[in-house]
């Protein structure tokens, strides 16, 4: 398998380094550097306490962690998505808790290993696992403006949605 050196500078103490939790997969587990509240409704910045120099015709794609994606209705705001090469700050994971903002407070937070998709305010913390990072080659598109696309390949016809969804 074919590696591709991306260097890392850790700017919080005690942030962990991104892992593959197995030889196979396709991304690596990101942890949070610090604990953060979500309340309901909130969408806030998970710090990681990385900073990343991508290589030129890379990204890093976002990816929600499927677990917490079903187990609770925090969401990665912006799936995939896409640290550019260029991109120099620390990365930051965009996360909203999608409980309903009405949501009683129901005392302890909860955590991103609760089962049964709960609603009201989570406590991500220091540590946890929380998005996995997946590294993509990016071709560049050159765009050249013609008269008409309609007779270029096949027109599948139909628009936003057109094909259903069964």
């Amino acid at each position: 398998m074919r590696e591709i050196e991306v260097l890392v500078e850790i700017v919080r103490e005690g942030a962990a380094l991104p892992s593959y939790a197995n030889p196979w997969d396709a991304g690596m587990d990101v942890c949070a550097a610090c604990d953060t509240l979500i309340r309901p409704g909130e969408t806030v910045i998970v710090p990681t306490g990385l900073k990343l120099a991508i290589p030129e015709g890379y990204e890093i794609q976002v990816r929600p962690r499927s677990g917490i994606s079903l187990n609770t209705p925090l969401r990665i705001s912006n799936s995939p998505g896409t640290i550019d090469a260029g991109y120099r700050d620390e990365l930051g994971i965009i996360m909203t808790n999608a409980s309903p903002q009405n949501q009683p407070d129901g005392g302890e937070p909860l955590r991103v290993s609760s089962k049964g998709n709960r609603q009201g305010t989570y406590l991500i913390r220091k540590g946890d696992r929380i998005a996995q990072l997946v590294l993509a080659e990016v071709p560049r598109m050159r765009l050249r403006v013609v008269d008409s696309v309609k007779e270029i390949g096949r027109d599948r016809g139909g628009g936003f949605g057109s094909t259903g969804v069964k």
